[in-house]
């Protein structure tokens, strides 16, 4: 059975994730670390968040993505996010609120009518809140509904979020191999650090529109010791072995100083795809035909 690293500890909406994929679960503590897991070989798969629909990308996830060996994705899925707040039996007071930062953003607004006057204090993860709430050192916990399955704690609130059908994305990498086959409703994932220029992003997105390729994520991050450069991560609807995708990034490899792949995988929502890959391919046959001298 594989085993897949995930952002832990037990009792995260990573673990929930997590869970839709069949291995043997293992956690680690921070993003980095569960990625690593996956480097140096001893899991054989991490997942991870890469973005929510409210606070956007991932930042951590992002950079790790880039750094030391190449990882690329083979799955996505979606969860639809609903915080509990976990209190320890018996409280009457809440002072402090603790969780990831991303998880306190989403319920700001849920904070301040329900629980005026405390305050909200940051942890790695949502288990991590969950665990401290246990020892005594925060009051309550905004964590994922499966961590009141793991900690000695009672629900105090359910179905928290400021925002209704919030959703959180997150992606089952592993070590770069066979592509998963394409199936009509796929995903394709580079990240493309540019030269300093004007125009440069302009350039990459041309070559997107020019191939009718939808786009569906652009983030971009500094590159780390130099001011005012970036890197771009781009996620198009469409795979790699699409003739109108590889041509695409062909392109924006010529455009760029470094590209990264990172994989191409099926949508979570399973949406077919609007090709256009009869028209590709008739067009390179015809350019093949006038290389030959066959056609004018």
């Amino acid at each position: 059975m594989p085993r897949i690293a995930y952002f832990g500890p037990q009792g995260t909406f990573t673990e929930q994730a997590a869970s839709r994929f069949e291995g043997e679960l293992v956690p680690f503590e921070t993003i980095p670390l569960a990625v690593a897991a996956v480097r140096d070989g001893s899991a054989d798969f991490a997942c991870v968040p890469i973005e929510n629909s409210v606070e956007g990308a991932v930042p951590v996830t992002l950079d790790v993505l880039v750094r030391d060996e190449p990882v690329v994705a083979v799955a996505e899925t979606v969860l639809d996010v609903k915080f509990s707040v976990l209190v320890r039996p018996g409280t009457t007071e809440i002072r402090t609120v603790a969780s990831h930062p991303h998880a306190l953003a989403q319920v700001r607004e849920w904070i301040a009518a329900t629980l005026p006057g405390a305050t909200s204090i940051a942890t790695p993860s949502t288990a991590a809140a969950a665990a401290a709430v246990e020892r005594g050192e925060f009051d309550a916990a905004v964590s994922a509904p499966v961590a009141v399955n793991h900690y000695k704690l009672d629900e105090y609130a359910t179905d928290v979020l400021d925002v209704a059908d919030a959703r959180t994305r997150f992606l089952l990498l592993r070590r770069p191999g066979q592509l998963p086959e394409p199936t009509g409703a796929d995903r394709t994932s580079v990240v493309v650090t540019t030269p300093n220029r004007v125009g440069v992003l302009s350039e990459l997105l041309t070559e997107l529109a020019l191939r009718g390729i939808n786009l569906t994520g652009l983030e971009s991050r500094p590159q780390k010791g130099k001011l005012g450069t970036y890197r771009f991560y781009i996620d198009v609807e469409g795979h790699i072995a699409e003739p109108r995708i590889g041509d695409a990034l062909a392109a924006l490899h010529r455009h760029s100083r470094e590209i990264r792949f990172l994989g191409s995988f099926p949508k979570a929502d399973h949406e077919p795809v609007e090709a256009h890959n009869a028209e590709f391919a008739a067009a390179a046959s015809w350019v093949d035909a006038v290389r030959k001298g066959e056609r004018g």
